[in-house]
């Protein structure tokens, strides 16, 4: 397997720059903070109507949750072999992607900012959405198939949740729930519910341990960072990960190819 340009990896070590949380954003602005249909879908609804989940995905998504086995406590061994694991998905899935869709070279500024077409709310698709879909859905497979032997029946993937700011309640969404919802035209039941990639739990997805995101900044230069929610949503001038500590109560990890653990 070819790896080519890896200098520009480097500079996600040297790069400070700050991500706009207004509204008035450049197109290109926009198309750079969004790493994939997955994320888009999440601050968005009328992006999830637009980016298929792959079927592999589908079938495995949320299984860790009814898989039989012994469970560990969560210390900082049990954290820092999770963040290795998971590290390993994204790494796999950006090179088999980058493979697979651009001979082994890593993106452009100009190829992740192609836009495909747009959304129902006429927002831009851009190529690096798409590929940021298809590196989540290896780097989930990856993880189903890791965490089914390192945590059976303590982990679940793309698990929906339900979250009251006011009360502070949570409550689970199923996959079947939110899929009723959008083939019905009710996308915005999902507006304000959070769907972290991996959480780490004791066979209770209510009760977590650990909280983990890919990201796969495209360009690769970019700063890997969490997304800051939209105006007109539930929780603008908050970030994914701020919302997720909010509601599952532990400090969520951004899992980047090769780098590795981002807080």
């Amino acid at each position: 397997m070819r790896l080519r340009n890896i200098a520009p990896l480097l500079a996600w070590l040297l790069l400070c720059g700050c991500q706009s949380a207004g509204g008035g954003r450049t197109r290109r602005e926009f198309a750079q903070t969004l790493d994939s249909g997955t994320n888009a879908c999440r601050h968005n609804p009328a992006y999830c109507a637009d980016m298929a989940v792959p079927a592999g995905v589908r079938a495995t998504a949320q299984a860790g949750a009814s898989v039989a086995g012994a469970l560990q406590v969560m210390d900082a061994e049990a954290e820092a072999r999770l963040k290795e694991l998971l590290t390993k998905c994204a790494t796999q899935a950006d090179l088999e992607v980058n493979l697979r869709m651009l001979d082994g070279k890593t993106p452009t500024v100009q190829q992740c900012e192609e836009q495909l077409g747009t959304n129902a709310s006429g927002e831009p698709i851009t190529r690096a959405m798409r590929w940021g879909q298809e590196k989540h859905a290896v780097a989930l497979r990856c993880a189903q198939a890791l965490l089914s032997v390192e945590r059976p029946g303590g982990f679940s993937l793309e698990q929906r949740y339900g979250y009251d700011m006011k009360t502070g309640a949570l409550r689970l969404i199923t996959r079947a729930q939110a899929e009723v919802w959008l083939r019905s035209g009710q996308a915005g039941q999902l507006l304000g519910t959070l769907v972290p990639d991996v959480v780490i739990h004791l066979g209770e997805p209510l009760k977590a341990e650990a909280v983990f995101d890919f990201k796969f900044p495209c360009p690769v230069s970019n700063p890997p960072r969490w997304k800051r929610y939209p105006r007109n949503h539930p929780y603008v001038g908050k970030t994914q990960g701020q919302m997720y500590e909010q509601a599952l109560g532990v400090r969520p990890w951004l899992i980047v190819p090769i780098l590795g653990a981002a807080p």
